[in-house]
């Protein structure tokens, strides 16, 4: 919790760790352990756990919450760490927020509720009821509308902002680009804005954004976080260079839902025990295994050092 007080200098790649399981579909600590170690060794100014990649809905509230404390263990106030906290009911919520805070998040990164599609005035009201239950604990929404089925719009962030002080930030994952833009506009460059499409996060940075969320960290963590480091030390080639050279990587992510290719790749490398997913995911199908090999292939290079 040592960047809770100062919460502008969560910045750079995040790395949103994805949630290994063993092969019988349990939680794998051992294995989230290593994966936090080799984050932190390789370079990510933060991590984070629970988002999207992590298969939070997948998982009881006790699994979650002991992947978020096993995570904060291992971070040990080395970096920033930024656990999704979210649900779609508000007291597992509350009680996955609460959690997190104990541990030493330094934020707490929470989703809209997805499935229930509320209106922008109930999405006001939840982030007001978050806010004001934990407000030493910085707040950050997670606007992923492909997965939740609603978009918080510029205006609701800016409300927000404006009327708590823990809420200091946004991870946008709308390929809506002048969104992003939008929310920097009304809030100003003081709202901390990380993007979680892998092909807008250099973008953003040219908007005052803080920097990217980004799954590819969990293939290439050296690239993606030299990517932000050679943008802030003003070489836009040297950043370019690695966005457009992970471009592979990231499509190797989607070849089938997110993170069945990711556990695919690591578990090849040893970096996992196992490729599990939960249901209602599959693990990389037989037909979607070889164009993941061309892929890999063409980013090999990006994969562990460059």
């Amino acid at each position: 919790m040592k960047f809770r007080s100062d919460p502008a200098r969560i910045r750079g790649s995040i790395a949103p760790v994805i949630t290994p399981f063993t092969e019988d579909g349990d939680l794998d600590l051992d294995s989230l352990r290593r994966l936090v170690r080799w984050q932190l060794e390789s370079g990510s100014h933060g991590v984070s756990i629970g988002g999207s990649t992590g298969e939070p809905a997948a998982q009881t509230v006790a699994e979650r919450i002991a992947a978020i404390r096993a995570v904060a263990e291992e971070v040990d106030d080395a970096v920033p760490f930024l656990p999704g906290t979210g649900s779609a009911k508000l007291d597992e919520t509350l009680e996955i927020t609460g959690a997190a805070r104990d541990a030493g998040a330094d934020a707490a990164l929470v989703i809209t509720p997805y499935y229930a599609r509320p209106t922008q005035d109930a999405l006001l009201t939840w982030y007001a009821t978050i806010a004001r239950e934990f407000p030493d604990l910085p707040i950050v929404i997670y606007n992923v509308p492909s997965r939740t089925a609603v978009d918080v719009a510029p205006e609701t962030v800016a409300r927000l902002f404006a009327e708590h002080d823990n809420l200091v930030g946004i991870k946008e994952t709308t390929k809506d680009f002048e969104h992003f833009s939008r929310v920097l506009h009304l809030c100003g460059r003081e709202l901390l804005v990380w993007s979680g499409i892998e092909l807008l996060g250099l973008p953003l940075l040219a908007l005052g954004g803080a920097g990217f969320i980004s799954a590819v960290a969990n293939l290439a963590p050296v690239a993606v976080a030299k990517m932000y480091q050679a943008w802030e030390a003003g070489d836009q080639e040297r950043a370019r260079e690695l966005h457009y050279g992970l471009h592979p990587l990231v499509d190797l992510l989607f070849v089938e839902t997110n993170p069945a290719p990711a556990k695919w790749v690591l578990q090849r490398h040893g970096r996992i025990a196992s490729a599990h997913v939960r249901p209602p995911l599959l693990p990389l199908s037989p037909a979607g295994e070889p164009r993941v090999r061309v892929l890999l292939d063409q980013g090999a290079h990006l994969l562990d050092t460059c």
